[in-house]
């Protein structure tokens, strides 16, 4: 992994997927509203693999904007992949990110940052205002995602869709990106802690190219990567009580169904003698199975707990990671010793 000095002010993670077409307009107005920022920066150009004709138009502008850096994947690995790896090689103290299809208006990019800095936030992302998108298979999928994120992370923002975002460097650096956590990414820094802030943008129709995705058809994976977050925000430390508490569940049920079916067999003993106990089989009940794979389940997830506590010893203990973040240190009466 390269990890980059931070020798500039700004880094503009810019990922891409064929954009041949939206390029030509996008990077000169990224780079004309940098410039009124009055702070060093970079354009980081990540593309992921394109087919069409992307790597080339960004040679072409590369002669023109001195700032522009592209990154070429060998293959496509998918969005996620190209923010990881723009983070890794970004320099600036504050990265932003943008999509590279033009529907994120770079003219709100000073406007973020200013709000970063007066809030002390460590990241602050885009609220898309009169979004251009169809109404059943954009906007409603994304309000009922945004709730069921919300009720499952607790992390209560407006626009998780918006690509638009600054971050400070030591929170980007503090971050790790899989799967496809980037749709996640507040999510992933408030494991560490992040204080987020919004703020209203301008939503734009894309002006050339196509949507290289519609929001019914990344549905599953988005359910998916939201039970991989969910658990990583609240078990992820302590997975013993996520897996113990439904092995103990699951064993209670069945501990209960058996003791049931013994009992019931008992009874039915006493009040009919021998022939009754004879009579009363539990032996190919399908409750007695279900009993039975009840406690089975029960002490399997137990045993994945304890696993799982293992997993998180090994981690902590082999890289020597500790198990809290620091954001910064405090060091006499007025000023801040280091930032983390």
């Amino acid at each position: 992994m390269h990890t980059g000095q931070s020798t500039l002010g700004l880094s503009v993670v810019l990922p891409i997927y064929n954009e041949a077409e939206s390029l030509p307009t996008v990077i000169p107005e990224i780079s004309a509203v940098l410039r009124t920022v009055g702070q060093t920066y970079e354009i980081l150009a990540v593309d992921d693999g394109s087919t069409d004709q992307s790597v080339a138009t960004l040679r072409e502008l590369q002669a023109a904007e001195p700032a522009l850096r592209i990154i070429e994947f060998r293959r496509n690995f998918g969005q996620t992949a190209a923010f990881s790896a723009g983070f890794d090689y970004a320099r600036g103290e504050i990265i932003v990110t943008l999509d590279a299809d033009g529907q994120n208006d770079p003219g709100d990019v000073p406007r973020l940052l200013s709000v970063l800095e007066e809030g002390d936030y460590d990241m602050v992302i885009g609220w898309r205002q009169n979004r251009k998108e169809p109404l059943l298979t954009r906007k409603i999928p994304s309000r009922v995602a945004n709730w069921v994120i919300a009720r499952a992370s607790k992390l209560h923002l407006r626009d998780r869709g918006c690509s638009l975002k600054v971050l400070r460097r030591d929170l980007v650096k503090q971050m790790r990106l899989y799967g496809e956590l980037h749709r996640f990414i507040p999510e992933v820094a408030s494991l560490v802690g992040a204080r987020i802030g919004e703020v209203p943008v301008n939503d734009r129709a894309r002006t050339a190219g196509q949507s290289k995705y519609g929001a019914l058809s990344r549905t599953p994976r988005v359910i998916l990567d939201l039970v991989t977050v969910s658990f990583l925000l609240v078990y992820v430390n302590r997975p013993m009580q996520f897996f113990g508490a439904a092995g103990l569940v699951s064993s209670g049920l069945g501990a209960v169904l058996l003791a049931y079916l013994v009992t019931a067999k008992v009874i039915n003993g006493l009040m009919y003698g021998i022939e009754g106990f004879r009579g009363y089989s539990i032996g190919t009940s399908p409750r007695l199975i279900l009993a039975v794979l009840l406690i089975i389940v029960g002490v399997q997830f137990v045993m994945m707990g304890v696993l799982g506590e293992l997993v998180m010893r090994t981690y902590h203990e082999s890289q020597g990671k500790p198990v809290y973040v620091v954001r910064r240190v405090w060091d006499g009466d007025d000023g801040v010793d280091s930032v983390h």
